[in-house]
């Protein structure tokens, strides 16, 4: 069931929004050759129980880490290790937060040290699909829509787009209804209504969109070529006249 968020609650989705890109701020500086990935989900745990907040994904049906750590040719739901980042990497951290009942969600792509020009170009591409998307938001409009403007991006740049995995409405659990694919055609799908509160998430790769799943711990989602994949993620409410990004500033 798709739900319309109350000012209340929208005010309590901004606060968790927040604390989700305060630590995504506060992790960058030790995003460098050599730290583990066990290691940066630590310090992202600590921030966000300083802030008054748990993490959203910590024991979410059963997975056990903080935050969701994917590097290279991991798509999503990588669990962190001791894995010692290298540079050249890029590395995808998805983090969720849950502040007095209310969840924020927001992932993004980072480079450890210099990466080649075919992964700055993923970079790049993937965060400009994001808002592609967002800016194909507006009150009355279809979900749809959205897909539709970040499939189109992609495939300009002929990047593959996952279609297993989509975005989410977000409330007082991390994925609610209504699912947001990241292709699509415009006035399709769950119309938009003011006070939705939805993660757009692009998961684009540099060669094939097919993936799997690790079968060494049933989460980790992987490249079927082993290509790149970069993933970048807000939260937002449906407004009168676009949407506001919770989850950045």
């Amino acid at each position: 069931m798709i739900t319309i968020k109350s000012d209340r609650e929208i005010a309590l989705l901004r606060k968790a929004g927040k604390i989700v890109y305060d630590t995504h701020q506060y992790l960058k500086p030790f995003i460098r050759e050599g730290i583990t990935t066990r290691e940066l989900d630590r310090l992202g745990e600590e921030f966000i129980r300083s802030q008054g907040a748990t993490p959203s994904f910590k024991g979410y049906e059963g997975f056990p880490c903080a935050l969701c750590i994917s590097v290279n040719e991991e798509v999503v739901h990588g669990i962190p290790s001791d894995y010692q980042l290298q540079n050249g990497d890029i590395v995808s951290i998805d983090i969720g937060a849950c502040y007095q009942g209310y969840h924020g969600d927001s992932a993004w792509t980072y480079p450890v040290g210099e990466i080649n020009k075919e992964k700055k170009a993923l970079l790049e591409h993937t965060e400009q699909a994001l808002y592609e998307g967002l800016k194909a938001i507006h009150k009355d409009g279809h979900i749809g829509d959205i897909g539709e403007a970040i499939e189109k991006y992609a495939l300009n740049y002929h990047l593959g787009v996952v279609k297993e995995l989509v975005g989410h409405g977000v409330g007082t659990n991390v994925h609610e209804d209504p699912d947001v694919p990241n292709y699509g055609k415009s006035n399709t799908g769950p119309r938009l209504r003011k006070g939705m509160v939805i993660a757009v998430e692009p998961m684009l790769t540099l060669g094939s969109p097919d993936i799997y799943i690790d079968s060494n711990n049933d989460w980790t989602v992987i490249t079927d070529d082993n290509q790149a994949s970069a993933h970048f993620e807000h939260t937002v409410v449906v407004t009168d006249d676009g949407c506001e990004i919770l989850t950045g500033e």
